[in-house]
């Protein structure tokens, strides 16, 4: 419904927004899931006769996921070029279907059910690899395609959502995998040597067997939904214009902006468009930098570290239920990242970035100082919680609104699938790197590990903020337009 003033249609923005933000939702939800499932899938390929499974192919199989992530986000500046951003999305649903379907079920078709061999562990991968070119393709396109469709003065708070998604989407695996194990446990896994392990027969055969299958599986019912709702979003105005389609463009124009607001912006996406595409470097090497820069740093500070490994951290704090505490971080996480949505237009959002940065170097120094004494575990507790609040006001959110805005119209696709891909490859990096870097010891039985790897991120935390002051541009209130406009005057 349109209001009297004739500015568009507000409701009919809030329903393909919301669609486009299903998709941040399942970004979080895969790459959550294996938190809770990981205990369970290590313990049914343990029990494998015809190779040994080792903590590395765990920590790789854990990751998997990952690799698929570089891949898709990749493939997202080709497929939103050639096929667009709609379509890219519809894609990007058909992957998380069929990633959750057969990580549940990766015997399907091909081997016994229930029978662990090698094949089937690489079977599984190839599984989570297909997921992850999902959500590399969703977490390129989702705020891209936000960005593309959002009015200025409320852009960045609308792409806040797509990051309100992924953290709700964490929390609601969080919580869906809790109500699955129930009155089940997680296997017991004891160490019998280095990079070998065996399960307890005390544990849960039930978990072994089924458990994680279902988490996997959940996926399937938000997978399907997303995929049919893009279905009914309209492509976005400026990928329109690119195709030369600028009556569509201006039609979908007029229901978000109004009538005499359309004019105005299809003119402007015009007088940028000049060409369908030009050179990545076209407004100067600064410009990608500080995208790719942003993408690292999100991915350096070490939030996903904390993230994929929860329960097993909180496990080592001593916490009597790691589930719960999981849980609980998530909904701290989520109150948090609300407080970005509904500032990020008010205060902009280098200060949300730098205050965020400066948090976490906080929180990260504390829990460097206090993880594995008894005495201070609810300070580690606290710490940690401020580590994660403060990456989900910042970080988390803000990130992805200057990736979504800061590039040019004529190179977003392309520039946007680069920063993402290094964000993915970071990602990669920081999660198989955790768990060595948590265990490292000088001597036998002291903390170095857990000092240094947070005591890292706490300095990459303080290094970050140092970025931000300098290097990004504040983008608040801009418009897309106008950033094509700010790298030409920076190349003078």
């Amino acid at each position: 419904m349109k209001d009297s003033n004739n500015n568009g249609s507000r409701s009919y923005l809030i329903s393909i927004v919301l669609v486009a933000v299903l998709g941040g939702l399942l970004f979080g939800y895969d790459t959550a899931v294996i938190s809770g499932a990981e205990k369970g899938l290590q313990a049914f390929f343990l029990g494998a006769k015809d190779f040994s499974y080792t903590d590395f192919m765990h920590g790789f199989t854990c990751s998997s996921a990952l690799i698929g992530c570089i891949i898709g986000s990749i493939l997202s500046g080709v497929m939103t070029t050639r096929l667009g951003r709609k379509k890219s999305l519809i894609v990007a649903g058909i992957l998380f279907f069929i990633s959750a379907f057969g990580s549940m079920n990766p015997e399907f078709l091909l081997f016994m059910k229930g029978n662990p061999t090698f094949s089937l562990l690489i079977t599984f991968n190839i599984y989570r690899i297909i997921g992850g070119i999902g959500v590399g393709l969703a977490s390129a396109i989702c705020p891209m395609y936000i960005g593309e469709v959002a009015p200025s003065n409320i852009r960045g708070m609308l792409v806040s959502w797509n990051q309100f998604a992924i953290i709700f989407g964490q929390l609601v695996v969080y919580f869906v995998n809790f109500l699955i194990l129930g009155d089940h446990t997680n296997p017991v896994i004891e160490q019998i040597g280095k990079g070998m392990a065996v399960v307890s027969q005390s544990s849960d055969a039930w978990t072994i067997s089924t458990g994680w299958r279902y988490m996997f599986g959940s996926e399937m019912f938000p997978a399907a939904l997303f995929a049919i709702l893009v279905c009914f979003v309209p492509e976005t105005p400026r990928y329109l214009v690119m195709i030369n389609k600028d009556a569509k463009a201006l039609s979908i124009l007029q229901k978000i902006n109004g009538m005499a607001k359309a004019s105005q912006i299809l003119d402007e996406i015009k007088q940028t468009i000049t060409v369908k595409k030009e050179k990545m470097f076209s407004y100067g090497y600064l410009c990608i930098f500080v995208g790719i820069m942003l993408s690292v740093f999100q991915q350096v500070v070490g939030i996903n570290a904390v993230l994929y490994y929860a329960p097993r951290i909180f496990g080592d704090m001593g916490m009597t239920n790691p589930m719960v505490n999981t849980v609980v971080m998530g909904v701290v996480n989520i109150v948090f990242t609300l407080v970005a949505v509904f500032t990020v237009e008010k205060l902009g959002r280098k200060p949300l970035l730098i205050v965020g940065s400066l948090g976490m170097a906080l929180g990260a120094f504390g829990v460097a100082l206090t993880f594995g004494n008894s005495s201070l575990s609810i300070i580690c507790m606290l710490s940690i919680m401020l580590y994660s609040a403060s990456f989900m006001f910042s970080w988390g959110p803000i990130c992805w609104v200057l990736i979504a805005e800061i590039f040019p119209n004529t190179i977003r696709s392309s520039a946007v699938a680069i920063a993402v891909a290094f964000q993915w490859v970071f990602n990669f990096i920081v999660s198989s790197t955790f768990v060595p870097m948590f265990n490292m010891h000088l001597t036998s039985g002291d903390d170095f590990g857990h000092w240094f790897t947070y005591g890292l991120y706490g300095c990459l935390c303080v290094v970050a903020a140092l970025f931000v002051w300098k290097l990004v541009p504040e983008t608040k209130g801009k418009t897309l337009e106008d950033m094509t406009k700010l790298w030409k005057k920076k190349l003078g």
